[in-house]
């Protein structure tokens, strides 16, 4: 126990011992550490200081280059305001000076407007007193002079309009010769006639061929009176000792073959004794007219006719085909034509429905009806007898004279040349030479329209004037009873020509 008591005193005497041996060298340890510790703080704040103030000289430098960058750019930033100030100072006194000149002229506008507004107040007054004045001495309203105005102008412009119109027709008419001479052989070799030669041709034999000239006459002034009054186109050609008449009108063309003959048998060929000779032609062949279809009526043992049926009777042969030989001023077919005549005329009501019903436009009721029906399909049945394409023929022509005649001013319309010329003649107190000229081009323009033709149709307008004047015997003291002396020669004719 002793000796386990001595081992624990001797271990604890060994621990104090070595507890103050390990003290004693911590504490000289702990001294050199203090005081190395402390060596190294102030060698740490020595070497802060130096950085501390290394870094203050650093950025007093960097604060003093940067500031006197600053400050240059400040300078630099202060001159351009300088100068854009100069600048706008310099603008504002030229703004200020515009404004001032812009005040003085504004001020010259207001003072120039009052000055105008004076002027044309002036102006006014002196017009008004012009116009009172002008109405005084003219003595018309100012509504009447601009009505004057306009009617003159209107005129001015009618007229440049029918000379222009007439100066395009004329370089149209030269080119289109042009034109057309390399095409006219051709041309008469394909057109020929539709219709029979000598159902619109007579020919008037002449004992010389020197009356040729005087039918033609100085001038053609003969010729032309004969084509103006009958309305048949004269052919003289190289035909020997003969003149050609072609008309579609049947009774034209005699009664143009009775005056030429007649004016050949009397030898006095002028325009005075053709119109004469005319007139009396005329009448005798309307009495000639009414003593064959008189003798018609004989022959066919048809009784009594009135006398305008009578005056019929010539061409049409039998009472049901009278409507062809009426000049169709009347619309409709040749049978109810026909019937209208023979109803007006007194006929009685079965002849009236036999012609109405003989080509079945109504239908047939009565005996005479269905007789009259197998008569004219036997008579249609024979070689020649009928003629549909003359019929037609004269149909188109009738229709060109009937457009133009329906113009105001128009007196006489004649279709010459198988359809291919249309004559009008119109009164010279109505139509003046410009109006003419429109009136050939609105036919022209009209035919086109509602016609159909072959070919071309050559539209004529002719003005004529004549002055005729009386002389009386004044040295026996006797005066005429109004009968003409001497009657100028006509006038030259304004002719118009528009092809259509």
């Amino acid at each position: 126990m002793q000796v386990v008591i001595g081992i624990l005193i001797g271990l604890v005497a060994g621990g104090l011992g070595g507890a103050v041996a390990v003290g004693a060298l911590g504490k000289s340890r702990l001294g050199a550490a203090q005081q190395q510790r402390k060596q190294l703080i102030d060698d740490a704040h020595r070497e802060a200081d130096t950085l501390r103030r290394e870094a203050q000289i650093t950025a007093r430098e960097e604060a003093v280059k940067l500031r006197a960058e600053i400050d240059g750019e400040v300078a630099e930033h202060r001159t351009r305001i300088v100068k854009v100030e100069e600048r706008v100072l310099a603008k504002e006194e030229e703004i200020d000076g515009k404004l001032t000149e812009i005040a003085r002229r504004e001020q010259g506008v207001a003072d120039r407007e009052i000055h105008l507004r004076q002027l044309q107040e002036d102006q006014k007054s002196a017009r008004e007193e012009q116009l009172t004045e002008l109405e005084r001495i003219s003595g018309m309203t100012v509504n009447e002079a601009k009505q004057s105005l306009l009617e003159r102008s209107e005129d001015l412009v009618r007229h440049e309009l029918a000379r222009r119109v007439r100066q395009l027709e004329e370089e149209a008419r030269t080119e289109a010769k042009r034109r057309a001479r390399n095409l006219v052989a051709d041309a008469l070799q394909r057109v020929a006639a539709s219709h029979a030669a000598e159902t619109t041709v007579s020919v008037v034999a002449l004992p010389s061929d020197d009356m040729k000239g005087r039918i033609i006459g100085r001038e053609g002034r003969n010729i032309r009176a004969l084509e103006h009054l009958t309305g048949v186109d004269f052919i003289i050609d190289d035909t020997p000792q003969a003149v050609v008449l072609s008309s579609f009108d049947g009774i034209r063309r005699e009664v143009a073959k009775l005056t030429l003959s007649k004016l050949i048998e009397d030898g006095r060929i002028h325009p005075a004794r053709i119109e004469d000779t005319y007139y009396a032609s005329k009448a005798e062949i309307e009495d000639t007219i009414v003593q064959a279809g008189e003798q018609a009526v004989f022959e066919a043992n048809c009784g009594e006719f009135h006398e305008e049926l009578v005056k019929m009777t010539k061409r049409a042969a039998l009472l049901h085909d009278l409507g062809k030989a009426m000049t169709h001023e009347v619309e409709g077919s040749h049978a109810s034509i026909s019937a209208q005549l023979a109803r007006r005329y007194g006929e009685s009501q079965h002849v009236v429905h036999a012609i109405e019903a003989h080509h079945y436009e109504v239908e047939p009721q009565t005996v005479e009806a269905v007789l009259l029906i197998a008569a004219d399909a036997i008579s249609a049945s024979r070689p020649g007898a009928r003629g549909e394409s003359l019929e037609h023929y004269i149909k188109r022509l009738e229709s060109l004279e009937e457009l133009a005649a329906q113009k105001p001013g128009v007196d006489k319309v004649y279709a010459l040349q198988a359809g291919r010329e249309i004559r009008v003649i119109v009164r010279p107190a109505d139509v003046d030479d410009d109006a003419a000229v429109l009136l050939s081009h609105e036919i022209a323009r009209e035919i086109e329209d509602q016609l159909e033709y072959p070919g071309q149709v050559k539209v004529t307008v002719i003005r004529e004037s004549r002055a005729i004047d009386v002389a009386r015997n004044v040295s026996n003291g006797s005066t005429p009873s109004g009968e003409p002396v001497a009657a100028p020669e006509p006038a030259p004719q304004v002719q118009s020509d528009h092809a259509a």
